[in-house]
């Protein structure tokens, strides 16, 4: 599928149920609360939290639950694109080139390799300071 595809059909399907009337304001308020979902489950999933009486304690579930709240999230973007008559692939396509053309892999790898050394370094001076 593409997203210009995608972006049709949630207009229309929005349409049909008198949706796409909803203020823009309220679909971005929305997708902040799938991203809390989201972001929930991403600490359940790296262990910062334990999943609750809700959750499943297995991850292949929680990934499962992950998918459909990513998904949810994405749909209230693509939603708030067409209510600003925005072509969400467009704007994909444009960010994919001012991220290549921004970011070389040499940087990027560079950045990462930064990034790790200092989380280790956090690590072990948190691990030192508790022991």
């Amino acid at each position: 599928m593409h997203i210009a595809e995608y972006q049709t059909w949630l207009e229309e399907y929005d349409r049909a149920r008198g949706w796409d009337r909803v203020l823009p304001s309220q679909t971005c308020v929305h997708a902040l609360e799938e991203l809390g979902e989201v972001a929930r489950l991403v600490l359940y999933l790296e262990g910062y939290h334990a999943p609750d009486d809700r959750q499943p304690d297995d991850p292949r579930l929680l990934r499962a639950r992950l998918a459909e709240e990513l998904a949810d999230c994405v749909t209230f973007l693509v939603k708030l694109a067409y209510q600003y008559g925005i072509d969400m692939e467009a704007a994909l396509v444009d960010n994919q080139r001012k991220a290549t053309e921004r970011y070389s892999v040499e940087e990027g790898q560079v950045d990462t390799e930064r990034y790790l050394a200092r989380q280790m370094e956090n690590l072990a001076r948190m691990k030192g300071e508790h022991e």
